[in-house]
């Protein structure tokens, strides 16, 4: 049987569990055969073999659906829940798209924002909380599969100004760790009216939350955990609970 060799990125909480790693697979296999294979090798752990049933995959930093057939060399991004080709931003428009490990410099962000031509600024600014559910938080720990990442806040960031017709759209995500207090997202639409405003802005933080592939990890007084990220949508999640593999495989996931 002919074979082929993929390279496996875990992200999140995956990455406790599975390496970065090489993965034999039969040749034609599909990403579907791909996640029916580590679910597999994975029963004696229920909940991350249940976890593979809800992922996104990306194959060389693009999100793929489950028929997608991989090949040879293939870059697969095994993507959990985040906290989470595409077309090209209006750069024009845009006031400041990226990723960071530097402290975010919420003040100066919003005030570069904003142009005479606006009549509204809407922020959101995300904040470290110092709990979840009263659990005393030490510090948050984020990371990022970062080419896709930056690829997908940009998309995202020429839909708003599409869909809401709005002049301009600021967008930063910190990475690494981060204090109590400090920003881990800023976010910040200008617009001649405020509506449009309001509802761009929400729109890009619950939209960014379940498909740009960040992931939170928390440290508490007394453990830490990866943060339950919200489903992908449909349309990007992979379930491979019905799926038959094209073949056994072999290689590297643990």
């Amino acid at each position: 049987m002919r074979k082929m060799r993929v390279q496996l990125l875990p992200f999140g909480v995956l990455k406790d569990c599975l390496v970065e790693s090489p993965l034999d697979l039969p040749a034609e296999s599909t990403v579907a055969d791909l996640v029916a294979v580590l679910r597999e090798r994975m029963q004696a752990q229920p909940a991350i073999s249940q976890l593979l049933g809800r992922i996104a995959v990306s194959v060389n930093a693009e999100y793929a659906q489950a028929g997608h057939k991989l090949r040879d060399g293939d870059l697969v991004g095994l993507l959990p829940p985040v906290s989470g080709g595409t077309g090209a931003a209006s750069s024009a428009h845009i006031s400041h798209i990226s990723l960071t490990r530097d402290p975010i410099n919420s003040s100066e962000l919003i005030s570069a924002a904003g142009q005479g031509s606006d009549g509204a600024l809407v922020v959101f600014d995300g904040i470290v909380r110092d709990n979840t559910k009263g659990r005393p938080t030490l510090y948050l720990d984020y990371e990022a599969y970062e080419e896709m990442a930056q690829c997908q806040l940009a998309e995202l960031a020429a839909q708003a100004l599409d869909r809401f017709a709005v002049r301009g759209v600021t967008m930063v995500h910190r990475l690494g760790r981060l204090a109590i207090g400090e920003t881990s997202v800023l976010i910040v639409v200008a617009s001649a009216h405020r509506g449009a405003a309001f509802d761009a802005c929400r729109w890009l933080i619950d939209t960014l939350k379940k498909t740009v592939p960040i992931w939170k990890k928390e440290t508490f007084v007394d453990g830490a955990v990866w943060a339950d990220g919200e489903p992908f949508p449909a349309e990007l999640a992979v379930d491979a609970a019905s799926t038959v593999t094209s073949g056994s495989a072999d290689g590297a996931a643990s």
